[in-house]
């Protein structure tokens, strides 16, 4: 009797994870997902645990959730996952203030921030071999001799 489960969004290939509730703000969290987006998932994981920036630490979470989803529930290759999608965005923000003088009081809001990892299975491409063209063989001019701007003395 419960609901009717939703037609898969995602194709085939690809497998997905999210982190909720990152204690950052969307723009900060942004900075790392840019530095992961398109890249193999080996080089992203290095670039995440070399990062110098706190929040890596989740993301690099979220990433390894994505690529252990690839192979348990999708049975996709973990050797040939890209990261193809890596989106932020808002989540909650807790209100706060700051006492100032004469009974004012200044807002502090702190940012949560949410962020979606899309992972696809591509397969590792051959170089292709590109038949060799032979080109003709230029032409040999004879450059003119420019006359010099020295004056020749006697």
């Amino acid at each position: 009797m419960g609901k009717k489960s939703l037609a898969r969004v995602l194709s085939d290939t690809q497998a997905t994870a999210i982190g909720r509730g990152i204690r950052t703000s969307p723009r900060k969290l942004n900075l790392v997902a840019q530095t992961i987006r398109g890249k193999r998932v080996e080089a992203a994981l290095a670039e995440l645990s070399f990062s110098p920036r706190r929040v890596a630490h989740e993301v690099k979470k979220v990433l390894e959730s994505a690529i252990a989803n690839a192979e348990n529930n999708h049975d996709l290759d973990v050797d040939d996952l890209v990261v193809t999608e890596a989106s932020v965005g808002k989540n909650m923000v807790l209100k706060r203030f700051h006492a100032r003088a004469r009974g004012r009081g200044a807002s502090i809001e702190k940012f949560f921030a949410q962020i979606t990892i899309v992972v696809e299975e591509k397969a590792a491409k051959e170089p292709e071999k590109k038949a060799e063209v032979k080109k003709p063989a230029a032409k040999k001019t004879a450059k003119k001799a420019a006359p010099s701007r020295a004056k020749e003395t006697a």
